[in-house]
C-alpha cells in the first residue's frame, strides 16, 4: 500500500490502532453498561 510507505504515516497507524485496543479493553465493559440503561417498569398509582 503506498499509502503506508513512509514509516511516519505506519508508526502513527499502528498507535492509533494499538491505542484505541487499549482503551477499549480498558472502558469496554463499562461502555456497554452505561449506554444500555437497566429496564424499570412504571406502575399507576
Amino acid at each position: 500500500m503506498n499509502f503506508l510507505k513512509s514509516d511516519l504515516m505506519r508508526n502513527f497507524t499502528i498507535g492509533f490502532v494499538a491505542g484505541a485496543l487499549f482503551l477499549f479493553a480498558q472502558s469496554g465493559a463499562d461502555l456497554f453498561d452505561s449506554a444500555i440503561p437497566e429496564a424499570q417498569a412504571q406502575t399507576a398509582e
